[in-house]
């Protein structure tokens, strides 16, 4: 199973949770780094709807898939440094 990581890290004079290489928006404080990271981690671990997807990929190439919507990742807030 795929686990999502979302990282609380400093960034441009404030805080920011990280997915991967993807940072969110930059926050004033640690605590409401965290409290969006949790928010976020929590959303995405909702089930949606299943429903057909269309997407390109690296190639160029497209391709239609059925996405189901109870098909979530774990996830967890890591607030730690890194090491």
């Amino acid at each position: 199973m795929v686990t999502v990581r979302y990282e609380i890290v400093e960034h441009d004079g404030g805080w920011a949770y990280k997915v991967q290489d993807v940072l969110s928006e930059t926050y004033p404080s640690h605590d409401a780094a965290l409290k969006a990271a949790n928010d976020a981690a929590a959303r995405q671990t909702l089930a949606g709807t299943t429903d057909g997807i269309v997407y390109q990929d690296e190639q160029g190439r497209w391709h239609e898939e059925l996405a189901d919507g109870r098909d979530r990742p774990a996830t967890r807030v890591v607030d730690e440094p890194s090491a």
